[in-house]
């Protein structure tokens, strides 16, 4: 007679999303799983297929916990602002995960990147006259509002700034609105150069 199961899917899974919220990913295996559930590390083999694919559904599941936990608070107004500000305050509060998901963790910075353009693609829809702009314009404003909010996170969340919330709201109006009115990142509007700054390769 076969035994009975104790160690469930979904046991696993949020014993491995609990490990990476607190640890982040760089610790990230199977033996450590197994003992967030004080088991050995046979039931994880037989849920999933592998590692990659654990991790790949623990990141899936926190990005649910960020649409349900983290960017359903409300900040501001403006609907693009508020999940700035909802991002901000997240890495303040967490900021292991914070730089797990959005910093050091290559796979989670690809999957989260594309969580981060639809969801920012979605609140910017819903700003008055935003349908009076082209998909390519939107997609300049986006990456120039990730970029400003992104080294507003970093620099708050690490302790090296300390930024008000009216600062921060300030400094996100006049950015999106120069993106808007001055087209910043248009390539016809640039001025061709011989140095792009990119990040090193590893491997």
């Amino acid at each position: 007679m076969a035994r009975k199961k104790t160690i469930m899917k979904n046991d696993i899974l949020n014993a491995a999303v609990n490990l990476a919220m607190r640890d982040g990913f760089q610790n990230f295996t199977a033996r450590k799983i197994a003992d967030e559930l004080n088991c050995s590390t046979q039931p994880l083999y037989l849920e999933f297929e592998c590692m990659d694919d654990l991790k790949q559904q623990s990141i899936i599941k926190i990005q649910s916990y960020l649409l349900k936990q983290v960017f359903s608070q409300h900040y501001h107004d403006d609907p693009l602002i508020d999940l700035d500000l909802a991002y901000i305050h997240f890495a303040c509060e967490q900021p292991m995960l914070y730089r797990t998901l959005w910093i050091e963790d290559k796979a989670s910075i690809t999957e989260m990147k594309r969580f981060a353009t639809q969801l920012g693609t979605a609140r910017f829809a819903k700003r008055p006259g935003s349908s009076e702009l082209s998909e390519e314009k939107i997609h300049r404003i986006l990456v120039g509002n990730w970029i400003i909010v992104n080294g507003i996170a970093n620099l708050t969340s690490s302790g090296y700034a300390s930024i008000s919330k009216t600062q921060i709201v300030e400094i996100l109006q006049a950015q999106l609105e120069d993106f808007i009115y001055n087209d910043r990142f248009n390539p016809a509007n640039e001025v061709a150069d011989d140095f792009e700054f990119r990040s090193a390769k590893i491997g």
